[in-house]
């Protein structure tokens, strides 16, 4: 589809902010880009956690060193590296789709009718209206788009808990390790080396002066940080990047007014304990994006896009609740002097488990498919190897639907549906039926687009499969309340 991206900044971004620890299933994502190895190149997937008090060491680990690939699952392991390097590799084949990213430009205002959406932009060669078809804020905590749709964006923040952070060169230490000082009395010190770069990020409490106001960051700030908390001889110099960052915990009620929706931090902000932002936001953009193609290039009724807040805004509520149980995980090892950052990850926040089972778009159809024992409508669809060397993942790969034919009576049921011609399905028979799924009987298995079952029905039903097809363009609007995350309720915060 013909698609304009905007950006009010000049130039494109150096810092590293969110430092892009990237989780696995959005390592699976940028598999299914084919960008992968370009991502695991620029990164690191083994980053040892060096805790210090003052200049001794009193603890190293190396978080998810034990998490060897599987079959079902070839990443395990967060990547990572730095912000701007992730958004240069995407941006390079959205370029080569002929797409360029128009920097300098503003959204400044939009009206929307029920068929199109009117945005005016202030951009280098002056003030334009466009009109599209649809709009997506994908603009922040801040967010205009969220902001002039009046959507409320609940929840709380804590003026009192600054942090500063930066990139900044660091001489003293051996770029070998993330280096963290968890004081109770000093404060809190963190020191990353970032990969393929001789920038290090750091974060450090900020002390309000005496009269109480917090000063901007600075490079003496952060070095007076660094002397306080550390009492090591570490010098820092060159700053690229300062920025201060408060606990902010919020979550919008609402993903869509009309043909106007919003994603990523515009409709989710919570810790960074437990490394869920920008992963959650990629995987918000995942499920919105072949939702939106269906209903602008294929013609679906665009009832289909009230599945995007259906299934996302329970992973908001998911992420602010996990995020914040990170962060009291590694408080609790802090002041019991067990550990540190490493605590905030778990086998929970790499996202492999996160699913859409309650969606309206998840349908189980077969004998047993809502058994805990196989793969089930709404789950992630797992990886498995091929006889022929390849994976399901190569398969999946590209914006089709594929219907799996798992076992040898599917045959009849996948020609029944291939012989429908459907646009944009992709159809495999595996005679045997892969592990990795669980199933006893013979099955068949429809992946979305994004990587997701939509649909388990019986080897030899592929009536179900049509129909779910044919759902598909003519979805019903979801039931609000729950599905929306009981859209009247507050986040709660500690």
């Amino acid at each position: 589809m013909p698609v304009r991206i905007i950006d009010r900044q000049q130039e494109f971004t150096t810092a590293s902010r969110a430092k892009a620890g990237v989780q696995p299933r959005t390592l699976e994502v940028f598999d299914d880009f084919g960008v992968i190895d370009r991502m695991l190149k620029a990164g690191t997937q083994r980053l040892p956690f060096r805790r210090l008090l003052l200049d001794q060491v009193i603890s190293e680990v190396v978080p998810y060193e034990d998490k060897e690939p599987r079959p079902d699952a070839p990443y395990r392991r967060m990547l990572y590296v730095r912000q701007n390097d992730v958004e240069q590799i995407l941006r390079d084949p959205l370029g080569e789709s002929g797409c360029e990213v128009e920097r300098g430009t503003t959204l400044t205002g939009f009206t929307q009718t029920d068929a199109s959406v009117v945005a005016k932009l202030e951009g280098p060669a002056g003030t334009e209206e466009v009109e599209v078809e649809y709009m997506v804020g994908c603009d922040g905590g801040a967010s205009f788009v969220r902001k002039r749709l009046g959507i409320k964006f609940q929840g709380a923040t804590d003026e009192s808990q600054k942090m500063y952070v930066g990139d900044v060169e660091v001489e003293g230490l051996p770029d070998d390790a993330w280096y963290q000082w968890y004081d109770l009395q000093r404060g809190l010190l963190l020191l990353c080396p970032l990969s393929g770069s001789r920038e290090w990020q750091i974060q450090a409490s900020a002390s309000p002066g005496p009269d109480g106001v917090f000063p901007p960051p600075s490079l003496e700030a952060l070095q007076a940080a660094v002397d306080r908390v550390s009492g090591m001889d570490i010098k820092l110099s060159n700053p690229t990047w300062l920025s201060v960052t408060k606990k902010n915990v919020r979550m919008a009620d609402s993903l869509r007014s009309g043909r106007v929706l919003i994603a990523g931090d515009a409709a989710h902000v919570h810790p960074f304990a437990g490394a869920l932002g920008a992963n959650t936001g990629v995987q918000d953009a995942y499920n919105l994006g072949w939702k939106l193609a269906r209903v602008i290039r294929d013609g679906a009724d665009q009832s289909l896009l009230y599945t995007f807040q259906e299934e996302r805004l329970p992973i908001a509520e998911w992420t602010l609740r996990t995020s914040l149980s990170s962060a009291d995980k590694i408080a609790q090892a802090v002041i019991g002097g067990t550990g540190g950052a490493e605590k905030g990850l778990t086998e929970e926040t790499n996202q492999l488990g996160l699913n859409y089972r309650d969606s309206s778009l998840s349908w189980n159809r077969a004998a047993g498919a809502g058994e805990a024992s196989g793969v089930r409508a709404g789950d992630r669809a797992p990886d498995s190897p091929l006889p022929d060397g390849t994976r399901l993942f190569d398969v999946f790969r590209g914006p089709h639907t594929t219907l799996l034919g798992l076992g040898a009576d599917c045959r009849e049921a996948v020609a029944h549906v291939q012989s429908a011609a459907v646009t944009g399905l992709r159809t495999l028979e595996i005679a045997e039926r892969p592990e990795t799924y669980g199933y006893t009987e013979d099955t068949l298995v429809l992946v979305r687009p994004d990587g997701y079952v939509g649909l388990v029905a019986a080897g030899d039903d592929g009536a179900a499969v049509l129909a779910y097809l044919d759902f598909l363009q003519t979805p019903q609007a979801p039931q609000t309340g729950r599905a929306a995350v009981a859209a009247g309720e507050e986040v709660s915060t500690p």
